[in-house]
């Protein structure tokens, strides 16, 4: 595999980068790996395990390189499909493999209702599907409160909400909002509001990502085999119930990939999985083309 090598792609309201490693050899088809509101370095460790294939990584729409053209201060789930359909045609060698990481994951269910036949397998990790929960009242409205907190407070105060919501385990209570909290200094965070409030995920993602409703006849009735993932540590949070809960309206099993919600990092953003595993998870999932769709 090559060192990646960035291009550019003009999309309506922003310039997306997107980086592509050539294949040392092989004919299998471009793996894409996306991640929301992770930017394409996540994937540093998990691409370094399929040196047979062309990997291709992008940063989404207002994420790190890819700045916006425009004045919207939201992206949804079908702006990032779209985006990734001009992607995958502009790489001219579709259709195409895809990994896609939480908020991702979403994008990628999002990209196979709306664009059916350009991704042959899409590997969906934990999709943040909070529609999908047999609690989504409660989900909902915890999100809600998280956004209102960064809002109100700004990111540190936010973020401890956040943490604490994607790593409850079980249901999400009705009084979420009226939790105690930790202080955001624990965390390393800063505890007073710097008044900046363009944060990509709080911002721009959380809520239209999470709200999604996801088109569960245009996904089985797509061709793309679709393959829920979700972490062997993770069971009971958030992300993983609703990729149980998604998989299950699919008609299918999720499966169980080693480690956490971000089990392919190496470190990457402080988070430690077990790529090496996952890897092995993942290509098994790729190169068995006769399972159950």
């Amino acid at each position: 595999m090559t060192e990646p090598r960035t291009h550019t792609l003009d999309v309506p309201g922003c310039v997306l980068h997107y980086d592509v490693r050539e294949a040392d050899a092989g004919a299998a088809p471009i793996l894409l790996m996306i991640g929301s509101p992770m930017d394409a370095s996540g994937f540093a460790a998990l691409a370094g395990h399929f040196r047979d294939r062309t990997v291709v990584t992008y940063d989404p729409r207002g994420i790190a390189r890819s700045e916006r053209t425009d004045d919207a201060v939201e992206s949804t789930p079908e702006q990032h499909a779209d985006d990734l359909s001009r992607l995958i045609d502009a790489l001219g060698a579709g259709p195409v493999d895809v990994f896609a990481s939480s908020g991702g994951a979403v994008n990628g269910l999002a990209l196979v209702a709306r664009h059916p036949g350009q991704v042959r397998t899409l590997v969906a990790h934990e999709p943040p599907a909070a529609q999908a929960l047999p609690d989504r009242e409660q989900a909902l409205a915890a999100v809600a409160d998280v956004r209102r907190t960064y809002d109100r407070d700004g990111f540190g105060p936010a973020m401890v909400k956040f943490f604490a919501l994607a790593g409850l385990r079980g249901e999400i209570p009705a009084g979420f909002a009226d939790l105690p909290m930790r202080s955001p200094a624990e965390f390393g965070l800063p505890e007073e509001d710097d008044g900046s409030r363009g944060d990509a995920m709080f911002r721009d993602n959380l809520m239209t990502c999470t709200h999604y409703e996801h088109d569960f006849d245009a996904l089985r009735a797509a061709p793309t085999r679709v393959v829920i993932g979700v972490g062997a540590e993770s069971e009971g949070e958030m992300a993983h119930r609703a990729g149980v809960a998604v998989a299950e309206r699919l008609g299918t099993e999720a499966v169980i990939f080693p480690s956490h919600h971000g089990g392919f990092l190496d470190g990457e953003f402080g988070v430690k999985g077990d790529p090496d595993a996952f890897a092995v998870t993942l290509r098994g999932i790729l190169t068995d083309q006769d399972g159950d769709r």
